[in-house]
């Protein structure tokens, strides 16, 4: 049966020659026919009867003539796109679109089956423009089950876009695929694996699944390209059908057409990357895939895969992902691709984007896989050739790339430091960020005062969205590399001028506690620069009022810390040890500071409405201060802090009350409470490198600062190498970092040390204080975590084999004629422990303490004295007197302190570690003390 079709144009070339010769008889094959031709068409006088059209036909056109006088003929599609186009305004486009909408409703309504696949198209054309077209949902399935193929076209192209597997409706398809899945027409059957693959859910998957498999044996390579693409799609759905597809996948590389090639590739990077087993057994393809790639480099021009040049990129593209899929962690099979990937990047035509495309996808092979170092060094260099091309978008993806490879071979990545710094100025915001990141990636303590040079450049005249990012990330850096302490404090002080008010409260808490555990000499010479950037700013007038400081408050807020604790220092005679060696401090030398305009400026922003609450609190504490090191200007301070007691804001009101009776009632405490605060405790690391000296500066050597990557965290998080928070145990940092990554104890060493101590108490812990270090909150600097049931035990712990820190005060005294007893004596160690003295008879709490003698002929170094008590204990451990045990008699010592509130019998284990003076392996040694002397 032959049907009217207005555009049998959009059928294959296969399909219209066969309708075409069907029909060369008949007059009205031609869209402006007349009805009167098409009726004679029937009348066998005037043309010879055609055996093809039988009563059936005849009727079927004589319907189709009625349905043509009953309906109007509906818009064509292109029409309806130059009247969507031809709208001047928003509103005249959405009202031709509603009205065309309700004219296609009407005609749904109606069942049109004549006009049914030119509504659907104008349907699916105004769903691309963004607009409803939900209602046309069962019309695509209506289509797809007409025996037309322009119908099925439309119908699955419909289906593909207005289906998806969250909907019902797709489920009544299913039927409509898998009999067009066994269709005789590879048009038809690639139509049906094309949807499959767009729409499928697992239940399509599971179902179809066979059908995709026996379409991918097909010896069709349209049909068999379009499987393999479908097989992707369902896998992706359903992983646990990769078993069904894996036997016909390997046959698919030894395809000669493209097409199947780049679908079969595809198809099992999917398969390897859902399942170790699957990747393991395809990398015994790796030659092949050698074989193909080395083919598309030396292969001639082909017209027919050649894109600007390169022969089929898009191949090579695919090739060189699955080559990085299976040459990850695999030593023998990224050495059979080593030669292969470094003629691709010798190879490669960089002058369009398409051989760019290729040298990136080589580049991130290279990096993944075990490639030797020159390789990785020709990727690098190629991503730094990126770095220099006049396309924004290859320059992002240079750093972006280099940024997450920088970890392979930093030596490689150094080598194009200047180029990553140029990009700092690029006015692309998104290669700013990105040269940014990498620019601190590339820190090291070598390069350190250059690179921070540059990014202070950059942070002055960087947008405010980099600035407290960067001001953030520099002062990392100066921390973790900082070569002297004179230039750690003047980078300080740059990023605190260049940030203004965009740095964070972490920063300026790090300023003050760098500034507080500096020598006298660094802390004069950095409270006169504080005072300078704070008074003057960048002009040579003092300051008269608060603007100049309002923009620049973090910094207002260390300068008044620093007045206020070392104002003494401020205003005393500079001499030659307080300059900076440098650089002058201001215009003509320093000159000597007044207490008067010292006083003066802190009034001056303390009465500012531009300055913040949070400023003022540091002004007026910096303030009560300097009336203990200004003792002729008592008075006046006591006349400024006085006016505070009634204030708005109710903190300064009552820090304004409280100061005020310092100065009445309480005089006589004013001097001991507002005295200078103790130097708070600096963590360390490693130090640098001796050979690494800061440009301009020859200050004092700055004593070893730690990395920001140890973890700063409470000595109580950790007992069993994870995140127990109700441990409460305690040891020294300043010891523990200095172990060798051999004596590090594991969570397995915690348990032989913590094993066998538990008494079954289950009477709960009480809170164990213990100190750590806080930057968001320097006065805070004890903290307090209660104990669970769950706390085993209080003693000595480590955190990712590194133990926690307490830094109190060190013992140094040896306590003598008091009992004790001996808890080790092995290998010329002696370890004693004795009642310290202060401790009450009765007492719940008690001091004991370790002395550890060296009884051999040479020292011991890094010492580390550890111990171990039951849960219904809670002990808290000193830092010890040292670190290293001189020979032949000498001795350390460490107090403990123990709390016993069931005051019952006293267990502990100890451990004690140390290293040869002459090298060798660290000795250690674990004992258990079960009769302490008594109290």
């Amino acid at each position: 049966m032959w049907m009217y079709d207005p555009d049998l144009s959009v059928l294959p070339a296969e399909l219209n020659r066969r309708f075409t010769q069907g029909a060369s008889s008949l007059p009205f094959t031609s869209k402006g026919s007349s009805w009167a031709q098409k009726t004679s068409a029937m009348n066998p006088s005037d043309h010879g009867f055609n055996p093809s059209f039988n009563m059936a036909a005849i009727k079927q056109v004589f319907n189709e003539a009625v349905e043509r006088v009953r309906m109007p003929t509906p818009m064509r599609l292109r029409d309806l796109i130059r009247q969507i186009r031809g709208a001047r305004t928003g509103g005249e486009e959405r009202a031709v679109v509603n009205k065309e909408c309700a004219y296609i409703r009407s005609t749904f309504r109606e069942e049109d089956p004549v006009w049914r696949c030119r509504n659907v198209a104008k349907l699916l054309y105004i769903h691309m423009l963004g607009y409803p077209a939900h209602f046309g949902q069962l019309e695509c399935l209506k289509l797809i089950a007409s025996p037309r193929f322009t119908d099925k076209r439309i119908g699955y192209l419909g289906a593909m876009l207005l289906l998806d597997e969250r909907q019902d409706v797709h489920l009544l398809i299913t039927n409509c695929l898998k009999n067009d899945l066994g269709s005789t027409t590879q048009f038809v059957v690639g139509l049906a694996l094309c949807t499959l693959g767009a729409v499928a859910s697992a239940e399509m998957g599971r179902d179809l699944a066979g059908e995709v498999e026996r379409h991918l044996r097909s010896p069709n390579a349209y049909v068999r390209k379009k499987a393999a693409l479908c097989a992707t799609r369902i896998l992706r759905r359903v992983p646990d059908l990769l078993e069904i597809f894996l036997p016909a996948t390997r046959s698919l590389l030894s395809e000669k057409n493209h097409g199947v090639l780049i679908t079969g590739v595809t198809l099992i990077t999917e398969m390897c990357e859902h399942s170790p087993d699957t990747l393991a057994h395809f990398k015994k393809i790796v030659p092949n895939l050698v074989r193909i790639l080395k083919n598309l480099i030396l292969a001639g021009y082909s017209p027919e895969h050649d894109v600007s040049g390169v022969s089929d990129p898009f191949l090579q593209v695919r090739i060189l992902r699955l080559l990085r899929l299976l040459g990850r962690g695999d030593g023998d099979a990224s050495e059979a691709m080593n030669d292969i990937l470094a003629q691709v990047a010798t190879n490669t035509e960089t002058a369009k984007n398409v051989g760019n495309t290729i040298l990136y996808e080589t580049v991130l092979s290279i990096m993944e896989i075990r490639s030797e170092s020159g390789l990785r060094v020709l990727g690098v260099n190629i991503l730094g050739r990126f770095l220099l091309n006049t396309d924004k978008n290859i320059r992002y993806v240079a750093l972006n790339t280099l940024l997450k490879t920088v970890h392979v071979d930093t030596s490689a990545v150094q080598r194009h430091r200047s180029t990553i710094l140029d990009c700092l100025k690029d006015p692309d915001v998104s290669i700013r960020r990105r040269a940014l990141d990498l620019s601190f990636a590339l820190v090291n303590a070598s390069n350190v005062c250059a690179m921070v040079r540059e990014l202070v450049t950059f942070l002055e005249r960087a947008d405010p969205e980099f600035k407290a990012t960067a001001a953030s990330s520099i002062v990392v850096a100066a921390e973790r590399y900082a070569p002297t302490r004179r230039w750690h404090l003047d980078t300080h002080l740059k990023v605190l001028c260049a940030a203004g008010n965009y740095v964070s409260d972490e920063v300026v808490a790090c300023t003050i506690q760098l500034i507080g555990a500096s020598g006298t000499v660094d802390q004069a010479w950095m409270v006169r620069r504080l005072w300078l950037a704070l008074s003057l700013g960048n002009s040579d007038e003092p300051l008269r009022d608060g603007s100049l400081a309002s923009d620049k408050q973090p910094l207002a807020q260390v300068a008044l810390w620093a007045m206020g604790e070392y104002g003494d220092l401020l205003v005393r005679t500079p001499d030659e040890h307080d300059g900076d060696s440098g650089e002058e401090v201001t215009p003509g030398g320093v000159g000597k500071v007044r207490e008067d305009d010292v006083i003066e400026v802190i009034r001056i922003l303390l009465w500012s409405p531009q300055i913040s609450i949070i400023t003022k609190q540091y002004a007026l504490l910096a303030l009560t201060k300097l009336s203990t090191r200004f003792q002729n200007h008592t008075d006046r301070v006591r006349e400024i802090v006085s006016a505070f007691g009634s204030h708005l804001n109710v903190d300064l009101q009552q820090r304004g009350v409280e100061f005020s009776q310092l100065f009445s009632k309480y005089d006589h405490l004013r001097h001991p409470l507002l005295e200078r605060m103790p130097p708070p405790p600096l963590p360390t690391s490693a130090p640098p490198p001796a050979d690494v000296v800061a440009e301009g500066d020859d200050s004092e050597e700055l004593p070893p600062v730690r990395s920001r990557e140890e973890p700063d965290s409470n000595a109580l998080l950790v007992l069993l190498g994870g995140g127990d928070e109700n441990s409460g145990t305690t040891t020294d940092r300043s010891v523990a970092q200095k172990r060798s990554p051999g004596r590090s104890a594991g969570t397995a060493d915690l348990l032989d040390l913590l094993g066998g101590l538990d008494t079954n108490d289950s009477t709960p812990s009480t809170d164990i204080p213990s100190l750590v270090t806080n930057n968001n909150n320097l006065n805070n600097l004890m903290g307090q975590v209660t104990s669970s049931d769950s706390n085993f035990f209080s003693g000595t712990v480590t955190n990712n084999d590194a133990p926690v820190t307490i830094t109190p005060p060190a013992v140094n005294s040896h306590p003598t004629g008091t009992p004790s007893v001996l808890a080790l004596d092995k290998e010329g160690l002696r370890i004693s422990i004795s009642l310290a003295p202060g401790s009450t008879s009765g007492s719940s709490t008690s001091n004991f303490m370790m002395t550890a003698t060296n009884l051999s002929a040479s020292p011991m170094m890094q010492f580390l004295f550890q111990a171990a008590v039951p849960k219904t204990f809670q002990l808290q451990m000193l830092s010890p007197s040292g670190t290293t045990i001189p020979p032949c008699g000498g001795q350390v010592t460490q107090l403990l302190t123990i709390n016993n509130p069931n005051k019952g019998p006293l267990r502990m284990r100890i451990r004690a570690s140390y290293v040869p003076a002459g090298g060798g392996p660290a000795v250690q040694e674990q004992a258990e003390v079960n009769s302490f002397p008594a109290c």
